[in-house]
């Protein structure tokens, strides 16, 4: 970056001397999606694979405690059912978003 500015690459370039966007992430993310997101964030939701993956985090934190071979295999059993609904919500919005 220090090199480019210095050969003068990155002057003159397109909304130079203008705030950055608002919400700058939603230039990656498809319109109509990055407005959901908005309004879900601006309502206190999260979306399902945020949940699931807090989920999965707190069932490996569990999994990690856990003592007897039963209970390590219910935690495991909890964590394999979370992976899965996580993988079938990310299935889903990559299917929607094609």
């Amino acid at each position: 970056m220090l090199k480019a500015r210095a050969e003068g690459k990155l002057s003159g370039l397109a909304g130079e001397g203008k705030p950055l966007p608002e919400h700058p992430e939603a230039g990656f993310v498809d319109p109509g999606l990055a407005v959901g997101y908005r309004i879900m964030a601006e309502h206190g939701v999260l979306p399902e694979e945020v949940g699931l993956r807090k989920a999965i985090a707190i069932a490996k934190a569990d999994y990690a405690h856990t003592k007897t071979a039963a209970d390590k295999r219910a935690a495991m059993a909890k964590i394999a059912t979370l992976d899965m609904k996580l993988a079938i919500a990310v299935e889903a919005r990559q299917k929607f978003m094609r």
